[in-house]
């Protein structure tokens, strides 16, 4: 034990004598979160729904039947209670839910008006504002053809109303998001450079025959990274909550215990990276190229996945970013319990055993 802490000591020196990981470690994250923070501000197809109708008449399920026509929707829950509809939201499948008011087709018959509350999810704004946009113009073009034959105008009125971001800051969406692309980026990047850089220059096969085992030796070389992300985290933490005023309503230390999990997994896919490279340069293409392209387009940071052809919504499920960026969302913005992240939380732990099995694999292979 003492030798493995002595190992340990000495990872924390080496990191701390490099200025450039340092800066990578600490400066670029802070740059990052501060940069799209402020500066990014961002279209939708089969965009699952829910459908409360309270009224039930001819005239609510002809619009129904419009919306389940257009490909920007999908129908995927019938409502049959007003108070289902924040589990529902919470369960995260559903964006929008469409709410007909009792007696609709009465009211807008006899009244000429009738009322179609919209309610959206609004941890994502530009999506929520742009599902609220599409779901006004078919209730229009509707109202539209119904007005086409009458001498006083048929009016329906979309009441929209955003859930868990009511005024649509850009920056609830892209805080979570830069967050897992930073704890992804710096924790598997420099996992990966700094195992490679021991293979590199032929010290790797030195500590893997010293007295540490070989786990001790990839653990030893791990340490130092999860507990500089963990730091990483919490500064982006604190800088979304005082800089960018991002709430958060669940849990501080269920989201500490999924970051922590995600850390982890992207130190293994580091570790992985670094068992089928033979340089450090190689490690940083695989790395920033590998890695960053697929986090940024296809977890759904920036892009609708739901938009996206189907062979990339499938790729998308093996983007460990994904997962925890609707973990992420669900904490801080919806206020969730791990009851509704469980799913996600497996397929994150699923994905550190399988990288770290690989690479312990790997590893032994190339001893023999």
């Amino acid at each position: 034990m003492k030798r493995f802490v002595g190992f340990v000591r000495k990872e924390f020196y080496h990191i701390f004598r490099d200025k450039r990981s340092l800066f990578i470690l600490f400066g670029m994250p802070i740059a990052q979160i501060l940069l799209f923070g402020f500066a990014i501000t961002n279209e939708i197809n089969n965009v699952d729904i829910g459908i409360l109708d309270q009224a039930n008449d001819v005239t609510s399920k002809e619009i129904i039947n419009k919306i389940s026509a257009s490909k920007h929707f999908s129908i995927v829950d019938i409502i049959h209670q007003e108070s289902s509809i924040e589990s529902i939201f919470k369960k995260g499948k559903v964006k929008a839910v469409l709410q007909f008011e009792n007696n609709f087709g009465n009211n807008l018959i006899k009244e000429k008006q009738a009322n179609v509350q919209v309610l959206t999810d609004a941890t994502d704004p530009n999506m929520a504002s742009t599902i609220s946009n599409y779901i006004s113009s078919i209730l229009k073009k509707y109202q539209q053809e119904l007005n086409k034959n009458v001498s006083v105008d048929y009016q329906i009125v979309p009441q929209s109303r955003m859930v868990y971001n009511a005024e649509l800051k850009s920056v609830y969406m892209f805080v979570p998001g830069v967050m897992t692309v930073i704890l992804m980026l710096v924790s598997a990047m420099m996992t990966s450079i700094s195992i490679t850089r021991e293979k590199e220059q032929g010290t790797m096969e030195i500590l893997l025959v010293s007295p540490l085992k070989p786990f001790q030796v990839i653990i030893g070389k791990v340490f130092p990274y999860i507990f500089l992300s963990v730091i990483n985290a919490v500064v982006i933490v604190l800088l979304s909550i005082f800089v960018f005023h991002v709430p958060v309503n669940g849990s501080l230390f269920l989201l500490g215990i999924e970051s922590v999990l995600f850390i982890i997994t992207s130190l293994a896919l580091g570790i992985l990276i670094s068992t089928i490279s033979a340089t450090q340069q190689t490690a940083m293409m695989i790395s920033l190229m590998g890695l960053m392209l697929p986090t940024i387009l296809l977890s759904g940071f920036i892009f609708p996945i739901s938009s996206m052809p189907l062979p990339l919504q499938v790729i998308s499920n093996i983007i460990p970013a994904k997962w925890f960026i609707i973990i992420v969302k669900g904490i801080m913005l919806k206020g969730i319990g791990i009851g509704f992240v469980l799913k996600e939380t497996f397929i994150l732990l699923l994905m550190t055993l399988v990288f770290i099995g690989v690479s312990v694999k790997k590893y032994k292979i190339r001893l023999e």
